[in-house]
């Protein structure tokens, strides 16, 4: 598979990466047989890029992705992980929903301090099992999970000191990058207007629905030669399911004018004769900022579809098609839009 750059750095990542939320249980319970064999399935068909965080499953996925890169060659994959929560021990049974199925028995607490980026990297090394993370990303910072207000303080943490732990982990040689994990724009801009980073871990405003990341993010990437790993290519799901009853569109059951753009790119697919699936999974990568996609599933046949999806080459002059159904994604208000 092919390989694209991290930033100004000498990384290397495919340009399909696997990302290991659902590995966790997000949502419905992951057998560890399964998570094996989904893995696997991810190795054979090339992509050498894991990312992970302490979230997911509340270290579980860690531990799992940990203990299947530990048998490979270590100088063959790349390994991300994410800052910015703390796990602590709870007692059975009492863990939050969070929606992650049958997760360890740990709650979370944000700190995005320089202190606790240095504990939360010593204990993922301790969940993986292995001596080496390529990437870090600070997970969820900015108002779409903690508010305008509580989410000042958090960046304040991070800028005044968090982002120091990072600069002496790479400067170390301890990681190769860093940036940030998160599903808006404006903390992006926020943070790159008062730091350099190496690149950002972009869910959901960079597809063929949702073009937020176009206007603003994407030019100043470019001028500060940040690149973009970009998830939930799908919207949560409902790129890659067509406008059916239950659609969900950023984690959200789809709105009427939400379904009918996807309707008018479903048949603009048809007519292609493709699935919707592939342009969406495919559209990023048309732009050299984009490093890697990123994809999630915990079943093998769920990314064998999707690999299959990324291989026909499609003509260029599809994507214009799609041009007058994207949408931006409403601003942002005071209050938190997911926990």
């Amino acid at each position: 598979m092919k390989t694209r750059r991290i930033g100004n750095t000498a990384l290397e990542v495919t340009e399909i990466s696997f990302g290991a939320a659902a590995l966790g249980g997000l949502y419905r319970a992951c057998p560890r047989e399964q998570a094996m064999e989904t893995l696997e399935t991810a190795w054979s068909y090339g992509i050498r890029y894991y990312d992970v965080a302490p979230w997911y499953g509340l270290g579980l996925a860690e531990r799992r992705v940990g203990d299947f890169l530990r048998d490979k060659p270590e100088n063959d994959y790349v390994l991300s992980t994410k800052v910015g929560r703390l796990l602590r021990p709870v007692p059975t049974g009492t863990v939050p929903d969070y929606s992650y199925v049958d997760p360890l028995s740990f709650d979370a607490d944000y700190d995005y301090s320089y202190d606790g980026i240095m504990r939360s990297v010593d204990f993922s090394y301790a969940r993986l099992g292995l001596n080496r993370i390529d990437i870090l990303y600070v997970h969820d910072i900015g108002s779409y999970t903690h508010g305008a207000a509580r989410n000042a303080v958090h960046l304040k943490n991070f800028l005044d000191t968090g982002i120091k732990a990072l600069e002496k982990l790479k400067s170390s040689g301890a990681i190769k990058a860093f940036g940030l994990g998160v599903n808006e724009v404006p903390v992006c801009l926020d943070v790159m207007r008062n730091a350099d980073i190496d690149t950002i871990l972009m869910a959901g405003r960079y597809t063929l629905l949702d073009r937020s990341a176009v206007a603003e993010l994407i030019p100043l990437c470019r001028q500060k030669g940040t690149s973009l790993v970009v998830g939930g290519v799908f919207n949560s799901g409902i790129l890659a399911t067509g406008p059916v009853p239950g659609s969900h569109f950023d984690y959200m059951p789809a709105t009427d004018e939400v379904l009918g753009k996807v309707g008018a790119m479903e048949e603009v697919a048809k007519r292609h004769g493709v699935p919707l699936a592939a342009p969406a999974l495919q559209f990023p990568l048309r732009d050299p900022i984009v490093s890697s996609v990123l994809i999630g599933t915990a079943k093998p046949s769920s990314l064998v579809r999707n690999m299959e999806n990324f291989e026909p080459q499609l003509p260029a002059d599809i994507y214009p098609e799609f041009e007058p159904y994207t949408l931006v994604a409403a601003p942002l208000g005071e209050e938190a839009v997911r926990v």
